[in-house]
């Protein structure tokens, strides 16, 4: 299957990540937790980033994995 990640990262450290198996943000540091529940209880920014893995990976499949077959 697809799995759409989106991470915000600050001084390389990752703050929050979107995962579309889990289906919601996820926090790692304090400011992330707290943006975590401020997004994940937002309907408009859940649901943009809900869209992406159809918008943008199942869109693309094709074309990445025979970019990836290539290279092996």
């Amino acid at each position: 299957g697809i799995e759409y990640i989106d991470s915000y990262v600050f001084n390389k450290v990752e703050q929050i990540r979107f995962n579309s198996t889990v289906g919601r943000f996820v926090g790692y540091t304090e400011l992330g937790l707290i943006n975590a529940e401020a997004w994940n209880s937002d309907a408009g920014i859940l649901g943009q980033e809900q869209a992406q893995l159809e918008r943008f990976c199942k869109t693309n499949d094709a074309i990445l994995y025979s970019a990836i077959l290539d290279k092996t």
